[in-house]
């Protein structure tokens, strides 16, 4: 049997003293990226046994609200895609773009 590659993805979150994070950093040695700054993050993982999706969403308090209006719009558009991707569903999928673009032009982020 061959050795399995395993890869590590590390998250550091410094807090203040409220716990309230200050920065955040990443990195992924495969991917080339070694601490490097963030100012949000949205990681969601599966539990099959449970049937229910875990998450941990993090933002740092210097974290602009337009900017989080904009990260959470790329979050949706990049969720769409991968929708898409891991069902095939098309229908549903163009149910999410249509939504994505009214949560684009609701928010003025759409030229």
């Amino acid at each position: 049997m061959a050795d399995l590659h395993t890869s590590e993805i590390t998250l550091r979150v410094g807090l203040d003293e409220n716990r309230i994070p200050e920065s955040l950093n990443w990195s992924a040695q495969d991917g080339g990226i070694e601490n490097e700054e963030v100012k949000a993050m949205l990681l969601s993982v599966w539990d099959s046994k449970n049937q229910e999706s875990l998450k941990i969403d993090l933002w740092t308090k210097d974290m602009p609200v337009d900017e989080m209006k904009t990260f959470f719009h790329q979050t949706l558009v990049s969720l769409t895609d991968t929708f898409l991707k891991a069902t095939q569903d098309e229908k549903m999928t163009a149910t999410m773009k249509d939504f994505c673009d009214y949560f684009a032009e609701n928010l003025n982020l759409k030229e």
